[in-house]
């Protein structure tokens, strides 16, 4: 038995791409890649909402980091270690690393709230992070269209694994997810004398 998420995609699929580059990202835009392959979604469209989505999120840490800077640092110091190495990129090379940060493990969040509380102005921020997200969101949607394209060569029509491939992909974001939020509660919390 089959189930043809198509409708559903057709539906929910631009707000969750959308939603999904905001807050996760590469896992979505993999899936709406791999659905615009199928011809459910507009693969332009799909980009550029990623990209949109992706660099709101920067946006609004930029925001963070420009308003509060150094103090949201000192309330956060599992991300000391982050906020020294975009430190260092920032001073090496300001434009690269604005433009590139979303790409680098580990620094996609901590990354433009360091940068916000740089002396990098609003207007270059906003350049060039437009500019990383679009990259950003073709590269991650054109990996989904790629492994769309692959998939239907190698396997025919998709029907038959659709829907085990989203679940495992849904199950994998999930499973990351938890694993990432047990990993920061670990890191906070104070380990106990011995």
């Amino acid at each position: 038995m089959t189930i043809d998420l198509s409708p559903w995609v057709a539906a929910y699929g631009y707000p969750a791409t959308l939603a999904g580059a905001l807050f996760e990202g590469e896992t979505v835009l993999v899936l709406a890649g791999l659905f615009a392959h199928r011809g459910v979604l507009d693969l332009l469209w799909v980009i550029a909402l990623g990209a949109l989505g992706g660099a709101a999120g920067d946006i609004v840490y930029f925001a963070l980091g420009r308003r509060y800077g150094a103090e949201l640092l000192g309330r956060f110091p599992q991300f000391a270690p982050a906020a020294e190495r975009v430190q260092a990129l920032i001073h090496s090379h300001p434009d690269l690393s604005i433009f590139g940060i979303r790409f680098l493990y580990g620094l996609r969040t901590v990354g433009p709230a360091v940068i916000g509380s740089s002396v990098v102005s609003w207007p270059r921020f906003l350049i060039l992070n437009t500019l990383g997200a679009l990259v950003w969101s073709a590269c991650w949607v054109g990996a989904g269209y790629v492994l769309g394209e692959a998939a239907q060569r190698l396997l025919g029509r998709l029907m038959h694994v659709e829907r085990e491939f989203f679940i495992s992909a849904l199950m994998v974001a999930v499973i990351a997810t938890i694993a990432l939020r047990l990993r920061r509660r670990r890191i906070r919390s104070p380990k106990p004398p011995r």
